[in-house]
């Protein structure tokens, strides 16, 4: 049977799974606002509200939780599910900090429990195909990767403008260029270095450039931020060609650009596909033991360490080691 899910708050970004046609059943929602729950059960369909976060934890018929809150949230309520013997997808990023990562993985350990950070983009089949050309040598020898995601977010009370929620460019859509520079080294990196324009309420990041440093000599670099519309960008450059996304981050025109050394051009098509369902089909079947979950706690350390060291660097301007 499919997994039951409650949906800890009513946040937007909810709205992606629940139109994503997965055949997943979203069964309650909790919100801090009892009506406000209510109206938005009523709006999507959803059998049950709950009028606070405890209570949806509480729920017997919830088998997973789905965790949007703010990116302060993510840990402390990550943790407080799994304790009540749910399973948990968290909203991406996790944390910044690496040691909370490990202190929420262990919950999960110990409670039996499944956890996954969620960063749809990755279980799109663009990023499978993308790989394998990689690895079968087709731009040669990696040697640089290029990575952009930032847009203007107007409002300045916006929650991604709260320095007390852990807001910032490179939680909200830089974590997803750190995602994708490892995704395409294939390895964590081992030097990372950061400026950025800090704006918002609290000095948040609001325009950040950073490059990372990875085996083998491979260099990425990219710039995120919420104070200027730059789009999205990933690309692998190699000694005899470059592959790039189109459209990486959502997958929602999914063609790979493979420029080889004559100067030829092919368009590879992957197909459209559902990240969302895509993501949640994957935690469903992990939580059935058919297969190890595509993101698990190795790959959320590598994420936090990363931005860590990258904040880390902007903050004592100077290149910091990663581990």
């Amino acid at each position: 049977m499919p997994l039951r899910w409650g949906i800890l708050s009513t946040a937007n970004i909810t709205d992606k799974l629940l139109d994503s046609g997965t055949d997943q059943q979203f069964v309650a929602v909790g919100s801090r606002d009892g009506a406000r729950a209510e109206a938005y059960a009523a709006e999507k369909g959803i059998a049950r509200a709950h009028g606070s976060y405890e209570a949806l934890l509480a729920d017997p018929d919830v088998d997973a939780i789905y965790n949007p809150l703010p990116n302060s949230l993510h840990v402390e309520w990550s943790i407080r599910a799994l304790e009540a013997g749910k399973h948990v997808l968290c909203e991406k990023p996790l944390t910044r900090h690496p040691e909370d990562v490990d202190r929420v993985f262990d919950v999960a350990q110990r409670e039996g429990r499944l956890l996954a950070e969620a960063f749809m983009w990755r279980h799109h089949p663009q990023v499978a195909r993308a790989r394998e050309l990689l690895e079968s040598g087709a731009i040669g020898d990696l040697r640089v990767i290029r990575s952009a995601f930032a847009y203007y977010q107007g409002n300045p009370d916006d929650i991604r403008l709260q320095a007390s929620l852990d807001g910032g460019g490179l939680m909200d859509v830089g974590c997803y260029c750190v995602s994708g520079c490892r995704t395409l080294a294939g390895a964590e990196p081992e030097i990372a270095a950061a400026d950025y324009i800090p704006g918002g309420h609290g000095g948040v990041d609001v325009s950040l450039v950073a490059t990372l440093r990875f085996p083998g000599d491979v260099l990425a670099l990219f710039d995120s931020g919420l104070a200027y519309n730059g789009g999205a960008a990933l690309q692998a450059v190699g000694s005899d060609g470059s592959l790039a996304f189109v459209d990486p981050w959502h997958g929602n025109d999914a063609v790979l650009e493979l420029r080889r050394g004559d100067g030829s051009v092919e368009r590879i098509e992957t197909g459209p596909a559902n990240s969302y369902a895509l993501e949640l089909a994957d935690f469903e079947a992990a939580v059935r033991g058919d297969r190890e979950p595509l993101l698990g706690r190795d790959d959320a350390l590598g994420q936090a360490r990363t931005i860590a060291a990258l904040y880390t660097s902007a903050e004592r301007n100077a290149p910091c080691p990663i581990g």
